[in-house]
């Protein structure tokens, strides 16, 4: 089997992560690009869910959180940010 050299650009934090991972994974760089290409021949597809702009649990969380005391008559509320600041104690 020939082989074929592919050149890929990416940031050298994102690089050294990648390594120190996938040498956890007892494989290195190379190997890992290779079974992620031939995963995405097999399943004709990117072998990951690719979204955008999904809000994490936590954000969801609050975002819920925020609608309910803005219907709550018994939330505190503040006139200023001063006396939020105050209410917190920072």
């Amino acid at each position: 089997m020939s082989t074929s050299t592919i050149s890929v650009r990416t940031d050298s934090a994102v690089n050294g992560e990648a390594e120190e991972l996938f040498a956890e994974l007892g494989l290195n760089l190379s190997t890992a690009v290779n079974m992620f290409l031939r995963q995405s021949i097999l399943e004709r597809r990117i072998p990951f869910e690719v979204t955008t702009n999904v809000p994490t649990a936590e954000t969801v969380a609050s975002i819920e959180e925020g609608r309910r005391l803005l219907v709550d008559d018994r939330a505190e509320t503040f006139e200023s940010v001063e006396a939020l600041r105050k209410a917190l104690d920072v």
